[in-house]
């Protein structure tokens, strides 16, 4: 018997089980500009943070989806996060794909006294 005959009949009894097996393999990686990053994870309020710091750097990714009403904290939250979990001032945003209003992903330039 051919796989591919089986798979049509077994893919609705598997794919609950494959999906989140592979969306729990995602979670949130850093830019590549971030790679061996110090990583950090942090829950503020109910939100869920995730912040890679290199150097004198910080990238917050936020997890989860939020609706447009639950996004008003966010972007404070995330200035939260990279100082909590750093020990560093945030002193402004770093360069980075990014939009001004952005809730998902934000990237910071840190003062911090041990640099």
């Amino acid at each position: 018997m051919c796989i591919l005959s089986v798979l049509p009949r077994a893919l609705p009894r598997v794919l609950p089980v494959l999906l989140p097996a592979c969306l729990a393999a995602c979670g949130a990686q850093p830019a590549p500009q971030f790679f061996g990053a110090a990583r950090h994870d942090i829950t503020l309020q109910g939100y869920q943070f995730v912040v890679f710091q290199k150097e004198n750097r910080a990238e917050v990714i936020r997890l989860g989806y939020l609706s447009r009403a639950q996004r008003g904290p966010v972007q404070a939250l995330m200035v939260q996060a990279a100082e909590q979990t750093t020990g560093c001032a945030v002193t402004g945003l770093a360069p980075g794909p990014a939009l001004p209003g952005d809730t998902g992903e934000a990237r910071f330039r840190l003062e911090c006294p041990s640099l």
